[in-house]
């Protein structure tokens, strides 16, 4: 049985050791901070697909099978959130309390390296008095203690300020519960919605119809030549929430709207094509149907070509033929890739209403673009939270690095020939260096009062 007592105690202290070590504490955060730079650098909630499009092989399969594509939801990430919590409760009962609120209790004065001996005429209980104003007056918070008969006076100076590192690390639970809620109960996502179609959102299956969409660009003459500044973005939709009432809505740049908590931000914009498809001078129409977004394709039945829409020109230079830097809408074209197989074997611009015939009497006609919105949505129901731990965890991280608590330990005794001997010593919980040029200006006005006996 002590055996077995003994080794749990073992055990509780390799704990102890380890999860209150400092820098275990400061790998941990290293590690997070890894992680969520991860998240930010790699697209979150994309199909698998996508990823190999976007990365080289090896590396999409990292993202997809360590799950950083969904990293905030990932066991990774919570399970070292969950970490640097246990790190931070150990750190904070088995150091930080211990250090930042020591309990008042007698020291040896002259074996703390700021310590000073003043002799004061007058007897122990008038001096001791006076010390006891003098402190009071400057703002010390003054505790008198009796220990063995012998009675201390304890001063301290922004002793509240000891529980900085406590707020901060309040502070910080306070996000990672926050962080916890959006783990488990928030969301995110994007979608492209082209002008008259209606996009249902997985999660809340709220509905949001793109009636019209617009832009503003502002050219402005540069020395290096004309530059066109995209300077609005709106996007007025149609969205039917939980209520299941259709309401008319306008989403701006910085500017969401809010369905049933769900907020919707308008992210980007670009141009949807149709084309009329023709074989023999038939059009076909479950080709021409179709609506195009960017890097899209339309395949050809009965051979194996293909055609992408590969990006849409606004402007094409009536001089040069080529795409031109205006982005406004005045000589629309489009570019596209032709495919035989897997190999590409053209490229095009072509203007709208031209054409190109691909042979074996096939021929493509870029008929009509229509303005998608690109949208970005997000539930967040733990913002409140981390927006809260944030401020507490500044909060914190001020009064720990702006304020200097200090504590005094004084001791009168009786001297010689009618004194008191008063033994003053100082700890901060910085160190003493931090305070030396304080305590010796203190000690300087205690001794050059004018004390006398009652």
């Amino acid at each position: 049985m002590e055996a077995r007592v003994s080794g749990l105690r073992d055990l509780y202290e390799d704990f102890v050791r380890t999860f209150g070590n400092v820098l275990f504490a400061v790998c941990l955060f290293l590690v997070w901070g890894v992680l969520t730079l991860i998240g930010v650098v790699v697209e979150q909630g994309l199909e698998p697909s996508a990823y190999f499009d976007a990365y080289a092989a090896p590396v999409a399969r990292a993202i997809v099978r360590l799950g950083f594509d969904n990293i905030y939801h990932s066991y990774w990430y919570v399970g070292i959130i969950g970490l640097i919590l246990l790190s931070l409760t150990v750190c904070t009962f088995k150091r930080v309390i211990p250090a930042r609120l020591p309990p008042l209790r007698p020291v040896r004065i002259d074996k703390i390296p700021l310590n000073a001996s003043i002799a004061i005429p007058g007897t122990v209980d008038d001096v001791r008095a006076k010390v006891d104003a003098f402190f009071r007056k400057r703002g010390w918070q003054v505790r008198e203690r009796t220990f063995d008969g012998a009675e201390w006076i304890f001063a301290d100076r922004f002793n509240w300020a000891r529980r900085g590192v406590l707020i901060a690390h309040l502070g910080f639970v306070i996000i990672a519960a926050g962080a916890t809620i959006y783990w488990a109960r928030g969301f995110a996502g994007e979608a492209a919605i082209v002008t008259g179609q209606t996009f249902e959102i997985p999660r809340t299956h709220a509905l949001v119809r793109l009636d019209t969409f617009g832009y503003k660009i502002q050219p402005i003459a540069t020395k290096s030549g004309m530059v066109y500044q995209p300077i609005d973005y709106v996007s007025h939709v149609t969205v039917t929430g939980n209520d299941g009432v259709a309401k008319h809505e306008t989403i701006r740049v910085n500017q969401p709207i809010d369905i049933d908590g769900t907020l919707y931000y308008q992210a980007s914009y670009g141009f949807a094509m149709r084309f009329d498809v023709t074989h023999n001078g038939a059009r076909v129409g479950s080709l021409s149907d179709r609506t195009l977004m960017e890097g899209e394709a339309l395949e050809i039945p009965g051979t194996l070509k293909s055609v992408q829409y590969a990006r849409f020109v606004p402007t094409v230079d009536r001089v040069t033929g080529q795409p031109g830097p205006d982005p406004r809408v005045n000589d629309p074209a489009v570019v596209l890739n032709v495919f035989n197989g897997d190999a590409q074997v053209g490229a095009a611009l072509v203007p709208l209403q031209t054409w190109i015939d691909l042979g074996g009497g096939w021929r493509i006609v870029p008929h009509t673009y229509l303005m998608y919105t690109g949208l970005q949505y997000r539930y967040d129901p733990g913002a409140t939270l981390v927006g809260v731990g944030a401020f507490v965890l500044l909060a914190g991280l001020v009064i720990a690095f702006y304020f200097l608590p200090a504590r005094l330990y004084v001791r009168v005794d009786e001297g010689p020939e009618g004194t008191a001997t008063v033994g003053v010593a100082a700890t901060t919980v910085k160190g003493y260096d931090i305070y030396e040029k304080q305590f010796g200006e203190l000690t300087k006005a205690l001794e050059g009062n004018a004390w006398t006996s009652s």
